[in-house]
This record gives C-alpha cells, structure tokens and sequence, in this order.
C-alpha cells in the first residue's frame, strides 16, 4: 500500500506552455509537466524519488514530510476544467 503525503505544491504557468511544480516546504521537489495532470503526477514521481534517495541514504524524512494516517480525511485545493 502506498503512502499518502500533505504538501503544498505551486504550478506556475510557463509562457512557452506547460508549468513547473515545486514545493514551499520541500525545495528538493522541482519538476515539470505539459498539462496539469502531467504536472501533478510528475510531482508524484518526484516525491517517491526524494522519499527512496533519502531511505538508500538513511537519512530522515523532513518533518514536513510526515504520513497521512489511514482513512485522514484530506484537504485538497485543485483546479478543474470542464
């Protein structure tokens, strides 16, 4: 079963198209992504790549990077386009 993790994340449209991601509270989280969906699930991506480099590494998980617990309902502020 996967982790589910609380983060902020900042889409900034870019003028050639498509937006970067990145994190307030996690600087290491940078990526990209054509649509916002791309966007958001490169984000995904790049979280469980930080979460696997710091674990080969044995180093801690930043205090802003704590685990949901089971069945937490969550707040999630998106944009959707119909």
């Amino acid at each position: 079963m996967s982790q589910i993790y609380k983060l902020p994340l900042v889409l900034e449209p870019q003028p050639e198209g498509g937006y970067v991601v990145t994190c307030p509270l996690l600087p290491e989280l940078i990526t990209e992504g054509e649509t916002v969906q791309d966007a958001l699930q490169n984000a995904n991506d790049a979280l469980a790549a930080i979460v696997e480099a710091l674990k080969d590494l044995k180093k801690p998980l930043p205090s802003v990077l704590q685990a949901t617990k089971e069945n937490t309902p969550l707040w999630v502020e998106t944009v959707l386009a119909i």
